[in-house]
């Protein structure tokens, strides 16, 4: 809207996430010299993506092409988008920079700490295919050696006809156990896509800030469930 617009065009400082994540901006002006882009450290390892060219009901068709965005469901490439964001803040003299970077040291350690252990829980996933429900979880998947084949449904939504014989033809070609949700679905469509057997579990890709909680905990749990998923924890 044009008082959210107002409202980050007179921010002291305007921060940029992810790869290309804000396609708004390119359709707003912003006054540079408060502008700071987070991911520009780390361009040089954003995941080239494929053209898929698609329709979302009466939207009409358009592509998903470029690079993939969501780089913070990479813990490392999060931790270097924080400590861009400690030096801006730093720079600006918008906090003291002692309290900054200890606490920016304090986040890192944080960080460290939930890519150990995302690695330690997936160790044995690397042979286990997947299924995402939308392309979200490139980063994901190269940091912990994941195979996740995609599919392009919208969000916690019960899928068509058409989309389950879709994913049935991808489990088929990939011998796919496992199928991430952005989102909770509906309970039919669970059911539905159970009898295919896939086991399905809930990934929140955290486009927007958790409802409940932290990133860091949030990243935990889910990395959590799909260990259990791909039955690399006892069950409890």
């Amino acid at each position: 809207s044009i008082s959210d617009i107002s409202a980050v065009q007179s921010a002291e400082m305007i921060l940029l996430n992810g790869a290309g994540f804000a396609s708004w901006i390119d359709r707003v002006s912003l006054p540079r010299a408060r502008v700071v882009n987070t991911s520009r450290a780390i361009e040089d390892q954003f995941i080239v993506t494929e053209s898929i060219t698609h329709s979302h009901g009466d939207g009409g068709e358009h592509s998903h092409e470029g690079v993939a965005s969501y780089t913070w469901l990479d813990p490392m490439l999060a931790s270097a988008q924080a400590e861009a964001v400690a030096a801006a803040i730093a720079r600006k003299g918008l906090a003291p920079p002692d309290d900054v970077y200890s606490k920016l040291g304090a986040l890192i350690g944080e960080l460290e700490t939930l890519d150990a252990d995302a690695k330690l829980a997936l160790s044995g996933a690397r042979d286990i295919p997947m299924i995402a429900t939308h392309p979200r979880y490139q980063y994901l998947a190269q940091r912990y050696d994941l195979s996740i084949a995609s599919l392009e449904w919208e969000a916690g939504e019960a899928p068509s006809a058409e989309g389950l014989a879709e994913l049935e033809a991808l489990v088929s070609e990939t011998g796919a156990r496992i199928l991430i949700w952005e989102a909770e679905p509906p309970a039919a469509a669970i059911e539905a896509t159970d009898a295919l057997g896939i086991q399905s579990v809930v990934f929140d890709p955290m486009a927007h800030a958790p409802s409940d909680g932290t990133y860091l905990g949030s990243f935990a749990t889910a990395v959590t469930s799909l260990a259990d998923a791909a039955g690399l924890r006892p069950a409890n």
